[in-house]
């Protein structure tokens, strides 16, 4: 009876977001700041999907024509705004509790809004047992990860996002764990409109390019590997090469390396996942000052 009241509750909250900070019924607009030619999208108001009544969100639907729908959960901080706003992508394991979750606490302790969102459908890999997943078959589907249409779908998110009721357009920031942050790295070496992007246990190529336009915080587990979700570029020597190239390029970069951490030891190890919040809310709210 508890839970049923719990859950009653943060799905009463949820709504009552929504009604406060309502979403245009249908928001298509035209926008240019990110790579290449202008994104066009559309965004309304979407119900909550199933077996997610205990996350207090405001969902969304952006549409990208060629691509898809991306559902999105918006978490917002207290106040009125403008706030700084976050785009949180997901892995290859696919879209899941964990990141509105992650995006819920990105807002509550660091001021900013945050959103998470299905980027693509589908889940793979042996990371989809650490993760509760959100089913949205409407979202594009599972490309290369620095693909055009993995860069056309952030850039379409993060012009829907500015668009939100709150959110300042002009302080905005990325966070990808894994796959979610190939896309990242292909738009901040593109744009300048980036303030902060945040990798987490990231797939760092050789060939990866350090001609990057945003400042960068490298999170990462020294037992990275491909056990629990990881694969060969996402090995920790591939993460400190990266980090050893940047500074020697003059790019702004930090790191946080966790002893003994594994691929998904974000949603598996509580105190990691404290301290990843921490160090996210402190770079941010550097980068967002400047």
């Amino acid at each position: 009876m508890v839970s049923l009241k719990v859950g009653a509750t943060l799905a009463a909250i949820g709504m009552l977001i929504a009604l406060v900070y309502p979403v245009p019924h249908a928001s298509t607009q035209t926008s240019q700041g990110g790579p290449g030619t202008p994104t066009v999208f559309s965004m309304v108001e979407a119900p909550a999907p199933p077996g997610t009544e205990a996350l207090a969100a405001q969902w969304v639907n952006v549409a990208a024509p060629g691509l898809g729908v991306m559902l999105a959960a918006v978490a917002r901080p207290r106040g009125a705004g403008p706030f700084p706003t976050i785009v949180l992508l997901h892995g290859t394991h696919g879209f899941a509790h964990e990141y509105v979750r992650l995006a819920q606490d990105l807002a509550s302790r660091g001021d900013v809004l945050a959103v998470a969102a299905c980027w693509f459908r589908g889940s793979a890999g042996s990371g989809t047992r650490f993760i509760t997943p959100i089913v949205c078959p409407d979202a594009p589907p599972l490309s290369p990860p620095a693909s055009p249409e993995s860069l056309q779908a952030l850039t379409a998110l993060i012009q829907a996002v500015r668009t939100l009721p709150g959110a300042d357009p002009g302080r905005l920031g990325l966070f990808g764990h894994s796959r979610g942050a190939a896309p990242i790295m292909s738009y901040i070496v593109s744009a300048g409109d980036v303030r902060a992007a945040i990798l987490n246990s990231a797939g760092y190529p050789a060939g990866l390019s350090t001609e990057v336009r945003a400042p960068i915080l490298i999170l990462h587990g020294t037992a990275d590997s491909p056990a629990d979700g990881g694969v060969a570029v996402t090995n920790i020597q591939m993460a400190h090469d990266f980090e050893a190239k940047l500074r020697a390029a003059g790019k702004p970069v930090e790191a946080v390396y966790y002893e003994g951490g594994r691929h998904n030891d974000i949603f598996t190890s509580s105190a990691q996942y404290s301290d990843e919040v921490e160090k996210m809310v402190a770079f941010l709210r550097r980068h967002f000052r400047e």
